[in-house]
């Protein structure tokens, strides 16, 4: 997890308990996978005693980072990036400790506390005359954007958020004693800077180190899905069984890297799980593995069981009551894209008979004639369960109280929504 380091800050972080932060872009209400390393890095600080610090750019989200950008990003209203930095806060309380009572506590600021009252003119005076503009032109973020190949150039605006990151390291180094930022190896030119104005301003040293960009082995970038979007810690932006099948559907090796990464499990279970993986790879153990525990740490043991359960309920041999058991928001995400139909709850409390639910009721199936070939061919299930010709459907098969999954073969589905 470490890509690149200043000289001396492992010999600081062994000689006393140090606090150290990373930085979040509010640029929505939820962090997605792509935050999970720098989370994991507060994680691993807090771990072995030291504090870890996130801080949330209120300030530098009006702004937007130009690193790895190819064009200025859209410029946020402060309610706006408010609703995005209390998302952000909720989520990260998940994974640090913020107990006051311990001396490691987790500490989560807001750049925009301390920028919002500073002047251009003292910004100007008291920050920009340390950095030369030749020093901030040599770093890659900002050469890429001006060299001649870049058609959009780069505005004042995001030619400062360098300067305002360094500011960041500084105002956290004199008032909280923050000795240490690290974040992505593209945030390497930001975070040094940040170390060469605590040197000038105040004599200061200050460290920083930089954890590699996460990528896959096919060259596709790292946290989408399949279709392109993002993979959310939000369950109501990605589902947890969504988030649970993102981890599973990793390649063999992808999995092996990102189960030394997105872990906290030991070497010696990492390095017995790769071989058991490689003596029979079609049980999938490193994905499932990687799955449990990821999914675990970002949504609790109790979605992990819903995830499980559902991916089963889809892929394994799973019976009506472990269907039933599937939360509403579960069984809308495993079928996400199946037709539906409404019935009426009236009509379920009479009985309805199978054939007419398969054609009349839902037009699943064309026509009575076809229904009762399905059926007498033993190939119609209602929740997961085979189904005669003499079958009756009623609020008791309900899931959810809501749903009722119709089922034609292996891969034919209709949801009946009960209103």
């Amino acid at each position: 997890m470490i890509h690149n380091m200043i000289p001396g800050t492992e010999e600081q972080l062994e000689k006393e308990m140090t606090s150290a932060y990373c930085g979040f872009d509010p640029t929505a209400d939820s962090l997605h996978v792509g935050s999970l390393v720098p989370i994991l890095l507060l994680m691993h600080l807090q771990r072995h005693g030291h504090r870890p610090i996130a801080l949330v750019g209120g300030a530098t989200g009006m702004i937007g980072d130009p690193t790895g950008k190819s064009q200025e990003r859209n410029l946020l209203d402060i309610q706006t990036l408010n609703l995005y930095v209390d998302g952000i806060r909720s989520q990260l309380e998940r994974f640090l400790d913020f107990d006051e009572s311990k001396p490691n506590a987790a500490l989560l600021v807001n750049n925009y506390n301390w920028m919002k009252d500073f002047t251009f003119l003292d910004f100007a005076r008291n920050v920009g005359k340390h950095i030369t503009v030749n020093y901030m032109m040599a770093k890659d973020s900002v050469k890429k954007r001006l060299s001649a190949d870049s058609a959009v150039g780069m505005s004042f605006t995001e030619f400062t958020y360098q300067l305002m990151q360094a500011y960041d390291f500084l105002y956290l180094y004199k008032n909280l004693n923050v000795k240490l930022q690290f974040g992505g190896s593209d945030q390497w030119g930001n975070i040094t800077t940040g170390t060469e104005l605590i040197r000038r301003t105040v004599q200061g040293e200050a460290f920083a180190f930089t954890c590699p960009l996460t990528t896959k082995a096919d060259g596709n970038k790292f946290g989408k899905s399949e279709g392109g979007e993002n993979i959310w810690l939000d369950k109501n932006r990605t589902s947890p069984y969504k988030f649970y099948q993102f981890w599973m559907n990793q390649s063999d090796e992808d999995s092996e890297k990102y189960i030394k990464i997105y872990t906290f499990l030991t070497q010696n279970e990492i390095s017995e799980l790769i071989e058991k993986h490689k003596a029979e790879p079609h049980l999938r153990q490193l994905q499932k593995r990687l799955a449990k525990e990821v999914t675990e740490m970002v949504h609790g043991r109790e979605e992990l069981e819903n995830a499980v359960k559902a991916s089963e309920v889809l892929f394994g041999k799973s019976t009506a009551d472990d269907l039933k058991s599937l939360n509403a928001a579960t069984f809308l995400a495993v079928f996400e894209g199946v037709p539906q139909a409404n019935i009426s709850v009236s009509d379920l409390e009479t009985g309805i008979n199978i054939v007419d639910a398969l054609t009349d009721h839902s037009g699943f199936l064309s026509s009575k004639g076809e229904a009762r070939r399905d059926l007498k061919a033993n190939s119609i299930s209602v929740n997961k369960e085979k189904v005669s010709e003499d079958y009756t459907i009623s609020k008791s098969n309900l899931i959810s109280e809501k749903y009722i999954l119709l089922q034609k073969g292996k891969k034919n589905y209709f949801i009946l929504i009960a209103e």
